[in-house]
């Protein structure tokens, strides 16, 4: 009987850790076996900053997601991001001993091995190479120089570089959850997997994942990478300006947010009001919804001009780096209601909601598709396209969980959804492929060596 080929994903997230475990079925979609969510404690701006709560969040959902799916989780593919990452071009080439030889895949190693050898700022690692066009004896825009012949090979890179420490701290983490680290992905490029065609990728296409604590920026023309970007704000900031220009607890406004955020004033009459319970006996507070609406409005619009200075970096003037399939909102804060009007405003550009649904078996559950589980769904996807064998099927779910786990403290959920009473009036109105994954068995057996020696 063949293996079952389980495939798990790790996306740490600013506010929160998902554990996705899934196969593929005989229809070639993605299953999802079981999802485990936590709260994110110990992680700010994507960057790892206490790793006792970050194992401790991690155990949690890792134990949610395996008495989901009935599986023991041995290893998984993991997310990266965070401020610390940045990317650069770079053009690098090769002379070869013998012209009249085709070049071989070995050829291709060798230049990508030389880039890897950049010197970096104090610090800093290079994550990833991802080779451009190549060039060979001057003949350029080759895509595929496997088979052809030539004496120099030459190539520009798209070079992913981040702070080793923060992708130590990461992989403590996991290592102290009793779970092994398989490979690493840049979270946007997971995203982009998991929410674009690849029609998109060849027209030119750039994907926005707005998330807790950081907006990823990903870039694809002619079906290849050419610009990602970090930018540090994400919906917690949101959160926070609403938590200060209206005087209420944090849960308070990120419900405020959720419920009834809007990144449009406009949408919003002045009549329309919500009220809030006051602390320990208090007041309650009314707050205008239109006012609620311009605090939003006000940091998306920063933010939103945060990713287009970079997608102006990149030369989308240029009209041969024309983005004709326009911009792609995925993450949890693509669902704030009329961003994608906001977005198409300041852009100029055709927008749109980019959903993991596409991907997904017919019976998946409907939380599942929604833009908040992009990501994890991407590195599920990885995973399997990386044919990791990642979790074993549980005989004794009980037994092994409490062998497993002995300090899990579970954190309860804390927002409360009776915190706000709903008094609006009147009422609100409403209104495939070529993939890109890391190769990172080199990286990864450094980061091995790194946790070895420190123990």
């Amino acid at each position: 009987m063949e293996k079952e080929n389980i495939a798990v994903g790790l996306d740490i997230g600013t506010t929160k850790i998902v554990v996705m475990i899934g196969k593929k079925n005989e229809y070639g979609k993605l299953e999802i076996l079981g999802v485990g969510k936590s709260k994110s404690l110990g992680v700010a701006r994507g960057v790892v900053n206490n790793i006792t709560q970050t194992i401790q969040s991690i155990q949690q959902a890792v134990l949610e997601a395996e008495n989901k799916s009935g599986y023991k989780i041995n290893n998984v593919v993991v997310g990266i991001a965070g401020q610390h990452i940045r990317s650069i071009q770079h053009s690098d080439y090769i002379i070869r001993k013998n012209s009249e030889e085709v070049i071989a895949g070995n050829d291709i190693q060798l230049l990508i091995d030389q880039v890897n050898k950049l010197a970096m700022l104090p610090g800093e690692e290079i994550i990833h190479v991802l080779p451009q066009e190549y060039k060979i004896d001057g003949q350029s825009d080759i895509k595929e120089p496997i088979g052809m012949y030539g004496g120099r090979l030459e190539s520009s890179f798209h070079v992913v570089v981040g702070q080793a420490s923060s992708i130590r701290n990461v992989a403590r983490c996991i290592q102290s959850a009793n779970i092994e680290l398989s490979g690493l992905t840049l979270e946007p490029l997971a995203s982009a997997n998991a929410v674009l065609s690849q029609e998109e990728k060849e027209a030119g296409v750039a994907l926005i994942d707005i998330g807790g604590g950081t907006t990823d920026l990903a870039i694809f023309k002619d079906g290849i990478i050419r610009h990602t970007a970090v930018i540090p704000f994400g919906g917690n900031v949101i959160t926070d300006d609403i938590k200060e220009g209206c005087s209420i607890i944090e849960k308070q406004a990120e419900l405020l947010k959720v419920k009834f955020g809007s990144a449009w004033p406009g949408e919003n009459k002045d009549n329309e009001i919500v009220s809030i319970p006051g602390l320990r006996g208090r007041e309650p507070k009314e707050i205008s919804l239109k006012n609620l609406s311009k605090i939003i409005h006000a940091r998306v619009v920063e933010i939103i001009e945060q990713v287009f200075t970079e997608i102006k970096e990149y030369g989308h003037d240029d009209p041969r780096k024309k983005l004709i399939a326009g911009i792609v909102l995925t993450g949890g804060g693509a669902q704030l209601n009329h961003i994608k009007q906001l977005v198409e405003y300041i852009t100029g550009i055709d927008t749109r909601i980019g959903y993991p649904n596409e991907h997904l078996a017919g019976n998946s559950d409907e939380e599942i598709s929604c833009p908040l589980y992009a990501t994890a769904v991407g590195l599920v996807m990885n995973s399997i396209e990386n044919k990791t064998q990642s979790a074993v099927r549980l005989e004794q779910n009980t037994e092994s969980k409490t062998v497993r786990l002995p300090k899990v403290e579970i954190i309860e959920e804390e927002i409360i959804k009776d915190d706000i009473e709903d008094k609006i009036t009147p009422p609100l109105a409403t209104t495939s492929s070529k993939k890109i994954f890391f190769d990172l068995s080199g990286y990864l057996g450094k980061i091995k060596e790194f946790l070895d020696n420190a123990e």
